[in-house]
């Protein structure tokens, strides 16, 4: 099957370029970012979070170790958001 869209000036420069880089033409980028954007939203929460999974078990950290090191860092997060934002 085949669509034409059209794109914006700089869109087409960049798929170029990366068609270029990659050593392929426009349409093969195109229909493999297309394909791409469809596989990931077929993948399931636990597929998309299984290499921080994975990571946690490799570390040897308890539940618990990471359930603080999250608490801290969204505690960061929050914090430094609300500074940014107090200020004029």
């Amino acid at each position: 099957m085949t669509i034409t869209i059209n794109l914006p000036p700089a869109t087409l420069d960049q798929l170029k370029a990366e068609a270029q880089a990659a050593g392929k033409d426009v349409e093969t980028v195109v229909r493999e970012a297309v394909e791409s954007k469809l596989a990931r939203r077929k993948r399931t929460f636990a597929e998309i979070l299984k290499p921080v999974h994975d990571g946690v078990d490799a570390s040897g950290m308890s539940e618990d170790d990471v359930d603080t090191l999250l608490r801290t860092e969204l505690k960061a997060v929050r914090d430094e958001r609300r500074s940014t934002q107090a200020k004029p």
